[in-house]
């Protein structure tokens, strides 16, 4: 369900890529939701939990590793941290 619904916010909507950019965004509380892969950082993860707490924002974790997300967005690099403005 979570890669099926991240494909619909993949083609509405353009995604915010890296965990600097994500972290940064939701300090300012600018985002709708976080998807994070499985093999992403623990320390990462666990700094993505707190500040999604304090502005409300949606945390999803997926089942897919970084190298998957990276293809299913179509880039040539790892993605640990993808983020969607409102």
């Amino acid at each position: 369900m979570t890669v099926a619904q991240l494909r619909v916010d993949l083609r509405k909507k353009k995604p915010i890529v890296g965990a600097k950019r994500a972290l940064k965004l939701l300090k300012t509380g600018n985002l709708e939701c976080v998807y994070v892969a499985k093999n992403c950082r623990e320390d990462l993860k666990k700094d993505l939990e707190y500040y999604t707490r304090l502005a409300n924002v949606k945390l999803i974790q997926l089942d897919i590793t970084n190298d998957e997300l990276g293809v299913m967005c179509k880039k040539p690099f790892n993605i640990s941290v993808l983020a969607f403005e409102k």
